[in-house]
């Protein structure tokens, strides 16, 4: 199978060591946004993730921006299903699809804690949000494919006549989640299941369940993302030295802020195995849990640390288990994004295309 690399646009370059924890963090700096898109199209990034939050910029409108400025890149639109009809937000990413020549996928946000879905009038609790993500993907793939009008009366949804004349090329579903009621939703609609960087027993179980879950629907050939935050350096010592940097660094930004850097319950069942995972820094030679440690295991936390020659090694370990996306970002996002582009990516895809070829040659 072939690797796929996707990169992250946010709204402006702070992250975790900026300091910029809040209320600056949400300003969307344009300039910050053409050059990222077009230093990640420069480096090879297959597509560039779009994130969702309840208090920041719309993604879908970033996106179309930064499909307007490059040529190749993808992007994965992050979207929270709940807050729009499916059969507009099918037509909307639909119409991006087509305006950028079909470099479109969704990634959906079912949604976490309880008090961030609240800020946008959403008072479910989390077995309604995956009964109803579970529905919009129905009705939402409906409107895609639908050659004529159709009907459709659910718990949440209730449609008549619903039509879209737009046709996406194609729009791949990434979903992610560690519940019992994420694994399920998964099965049935992922086209590619999104984790964060665990340990490779970790992931070899869950790419397990999703697997299993997938085949009750009859699906198989699933596509698996992994997300990391790759430290790299010219020397290993190098490159740990840096990871310690950063965790002084994201504990004194979030003292700063009056933000805990420990006793950390989170909500979602992802990030509290994460947190689990997070109670040894470094996992299986390579796996460095230092920031998510410190900050709850708040979304993409976790990270490969070495030169680049060792993190694309601990990269293909995980390729083995069958992850062909690695979804992988920095903590100084431009400049990350750049040495990865010219570091990582290249030396990755070509250990790839090696073992390819050796695969073929010993079918033949």
């Amino acid at each position: 199978m072939s690797v796929k690399f996707i990169g992250y646009i946010g709204f402006n370059n702070a992250s975790e060591t900026s300091g910029l924890l809040t209320g600056s963090n949400l300003v969307l700096d344009r300039a910050y946004v053409d050059a990222a898109a077009q230093a990640q199209e420069e480096g090879g990034f297959d597509r560039v993730l779009i994130p969702f939050g309840s208090n920041s910029p719309e993604s879908q409108i970033v996106a179309a921006h930064a499909a307007a400025i490059t040529t190749k890149l993808g992007f994965l639109v992050a979207h929270r299903p709940g807050f729009t009809q499916p059969t507009l937000a099918a037509r909307q990413l639909a119409t991006l699809d087509g305006m950028s020549g079909g470099r479109v996928a969704v990634h959906i946000i079912t949604g976490g804690a309880d008090e961030e879905m609240a800020r946008d009038g959403d008072h479910t609790v989390k077995p309604q949000r995956y009964a109803r993500t579970d529905e919009y993907l129905d009705v939402l793939k409906q409107e895609w494919t639908a050659l004529k009008p159709f009907d459709h009366e659910g718990k949440f949804y209730n449609v008549k006549g619903g039509f879209a004349a737009i046709k996406p090329q194609n729009v791949p579903v990434f979903f992610g989640g560690s519940s019992e009621e994420a694994i399920e939703v998964a099965g049935k609609h992922a086209d590619v299941y999104a984790t964060w960087g665990e340990t490779l027993e970790q992931t070899r179980e869950i790419i397990g369940r999703i697997r299993h879950s997938a085949a009750k629907h009859g699906r198989s050939g699933l596509g698996f993302s992994l997300s990391l935050r790759p430290v790299i350096a010219d020397t290993e010592e190098a490159a740990w030295r840096k990871a310690d940097d950063i965790v002084e660094q994201v504990k004194e930004a979030r003292l700063a802020a009056g933000l805990p850097i420990s006793g950390h319950n989170p909500a979602n069942a992802g990030s509290q195995r994460l947190l689990q995972t997070a109670s040894t820094n470094r996992r299986d030679g390579r796996l460095w849990t230092g920031v998510a440690a410190l900050t709850g295991a708040q979304g993409n936390s976790t990270g490969l640390v070495g030169t680049p020659e060792q993190v694309s090694d601990a990269l293909l370990d995980y390729y083995d288990l069958g992850v062909d996306h690695f979804l992988i970002r920095g903590f100084d996002p431009l400049a990350d994004a750049i040495d990865y582009g010219r570091a990582l990516l290249p030396l990755t895809r070509e250990k790839v295309a090696r073992r390819l070829e050796q695969g073929a040659v010993l079918a033949s």
